[in-house]
C-alpha cells in the first residue's frame, strides 16, 4: 500500500469480486496516491477476490450492494466502482444514488455519460454516474477521435479480438450490450457519424494478447496529419496503459468508385479514403495475465477516471466558489 496518509485520499469501494474487480482493487492499492481502497462487495463468499481483499485488510461482504451499504466502513466511501454486469448495475446505481455516492460503471449498462479518459476525461467530473463504455471502446475510441480531429469520419468500424480465457461470465453475459454500447460511444465520443462494433472471442492456446482493428471512412485525408494525430493519441493512452501500442503504421486506402463503402458517404460523394489502424493491448499483469489487455485497459481507464473525479471534488470542496 502507498505510504501516503489515508486521510488525504478519497475512499472507494468495488462491487464485483471477479477478475475485473480484483484487478481494480490491486491497482488502487498499488498505484493510486489519490484513492484509498476501503471495501469490496461480492456475492460469492469463496471468491478469490474477497479472499485477497481480506488478506489486504480491505473490508468485505458477500451480500452485494446491500451488504456494502451496511458496512461501518461504508461511511468512508465516496466513490464506488461497479465491476459486475449491465443488468446488476441498474439496481446498484439506484441503491448508491440513494446514499449519495458517485459511481464509476465498468459494465455496458450506460446509465451515465460515456467517458474515455484521453478524449473526454474532463467532461463529466460532476456526474453521479459515469460509464467506461467497454474494453473495445476504451482501446479504439481514442483512435476514432484522433482521426475525427483531423477530418470528418463518416463511418467507423472496430473489431476487438480477445482471448476466450480472458472473457469471464460477466463479459460473456454482456456481449449484446458490448456491441450496442461501443457503437453508440464511437459516435458520441469518437465523433463518427456512424459506428459499428464487433467482438471476437479467440480460443487460441496459448491465449493471444488483445488485438483491435479500427477502420474509418473519410472523404479527404491529410495522411501525414492523420498519422501524427493517431500517434499522439496512442502516446496519451500509453500514459496509463503502458502495454497499448500500434502494431504498424497507419494504413490508407483509396476507396474505388464501385466499392460498397461509398454508400456510407454523404450524398455529395467525392473522394473517399479508408483509414486503418491496428492495435495491441498487453496487460500490466497486476492480477490478470498479460494477455488480458481487454480487462486491464478497463481497470486502468476506470482508475484514471476516478482519480480525476476525486481530485476535482476535493478542489471544489476546498474552494466552493
Amino acid at each position: 500500500m502507498s505510504a501516503h496518509s489515508p486521510a488525504a485520499r478519497t475512499g472507494v469501494a468495488v462491487i464485483g469480486s471477479g477478475n475485473i474487480g480484483t484487478d481494480l482493487m490491486i491497482k488502487v492499492l498499488r498505484l493510486s496516491e489519490t484513492l484509498e481502497m476501503v471495501a469490496m462487495a461480492g456475492i460469492d463468499p469463496d471468491s478469490d477476490g474477497l479472499a485477497r481483499a481480506r488478506r489486504l485488510k480491505v473490508a468485505t461482504t458477500h451480500d452485494g450492494v446491500e451488504g456494502l451499504v451496511a458496512l461501518d466502513e461504508f461511511a468512508d466511501v465516496r466513490l464506488v466502482f461497479d465491476a459486475t454486469s449491465a443488468g446488476a448495475h441498474r439496481h446498484h446505481d439506484e441503491v448508491l444514488r440513494n446514499h449519495g455516492r458517485t459511481v464509476v460503471d465498468l459494465t455496458p449498462a450506460a446509465l451515465g455519460p460515456y467517458l474515455v479518459p484521453p478524449v473526454n476525461g474532463d467532461a463529466h467530473l460532476d456526474a453521479p454516474n459515469v460509464n467506461m463504455v467497454t474494453c473495445g471502446g476504451q482501446a479504439t475510441i481514442p483512435v476514432v477521435a484522433a482521426v475525427s480531429a483531423v477530418t470528418p469520419v463518416h463511418y467507423a468500424e472496430i473489431v476487438a479480438s480477445i482471448a476466450s480465457r480472458s472473457a469471464g461470465p460477466g463479459t460473456r453475459a454482456n456481449i449484446d450490450e458490448f456491441t450496442e454500447t461501443t457503437a453508440a460511444a464511437i459516435e458520441r465520443v469518437g465523433g463518427a457519424a456512424r459506428g459499428k462494433a464487433v467482438i471476437v472471442l479467440n480460443p487460441a492456446e496459448p491465449p493471444l494478447i488483445m488485438r483491435d482493428t479500427v477502420h474509418c471512412l473519410v472523404s479527404d485525408a491529410d495522411r501525414e496529419a492523420v498519422g501524427a494525430s493517431v500517434a499522439a493519441m496512442v502516446a496519451r493512452v500509453r500514459g496509463y496503459v503502458p502495454g497499448y501500442r500500434l502494431k504498424q503504421d497507419v494504413q490508407f486506402e483509396s476507396v474505388a468508385p464501385d466499392d460498397p463503402l461509398r454508400g456510407l458517404l454523404p450524398a455529395a460523394g467525392g473522394d473517399a479514403t479508408k483509414v486503418s489502424v491496428f492495435l495491441e493491448v498487453e496487460g500490466a499483469a497486476h492480477y490478470l495475465p498479460a494477455y488480458a489487455g481487454n480487462l486491464d485497459i478497463m481497470t486502468s481507464a476506470a482508475l484514471r477516471t476516478a482519480e480525476r473525479m476525486a481530485t476535482h471534488a476535493n478542489s471544489r470542496e476546498a474552494d466552493p466558489r
